[in-house]
């Protein structure tokens, strides 16, 4: 009987280790950031909110899509593609730089993918000062 038990031990924690290498490789699998999200920001001088579609694509660690926003004084919408996407687990980032009467914007994205939300840091400069504003988009269901 002992001979038995030293032969099914090892056997045993070869099988423990297993099943805890695969539920960490599970949860390491990166979110997924694929579909098309919205969201309203605040408009400036107590406008109506203004609806931003962010279209996504992951491949990989891969990042790529294009942010469409409402044009300038009630304007055609604008899109503008993103760079620099990126995405690590859960967590995804991208760059979208629009260029506004003749000057280059750039707004640094982050933030963490959850089911059909993501919440996340939006980052800018205007006039020199840096900004900072949170973001919330939640994911179109496909129609």
């Amino acid at each position: 009987m002992k001979h038995n038990l030293k032969i099914f031990t090892p056997l045993l924690s070869l099988a423990a280790c297993t099943v805890l290498a695969l539920g960490a490789v599970s949860q390491a699998q990166a979110a997924d950031a694929t579909g098309t999200w919205t969201w309203t920001r605040p408009a400036r001088n107590g406008g109506e909110p203004q609806k931003m579609t962010l279209k996504l694509k992951v491949e990989g660690e891969q990042l790529t899509g294009a942010l469409t926003s409402p044009g300038r004084q009630g304007g055609e919408p604008v899109k503008t593609e993103i760079s620099g996407g990126k995405v690590k687990g859960d967590e995804i980032s991208f760059t979208v730089t629009r260029e506004v009467n003749a000057n280059k914007m750039t707004t640094k994205y982050s933030g963490k993918v959850s089911g059909d939300t993501i919440k996340g840091k939006a980052e800018s400069e205007r006039n020199g000062q840096p900004q900072s504003r949170d973001w919330e988009a939640k994911r179109e269901v496909a129609k």
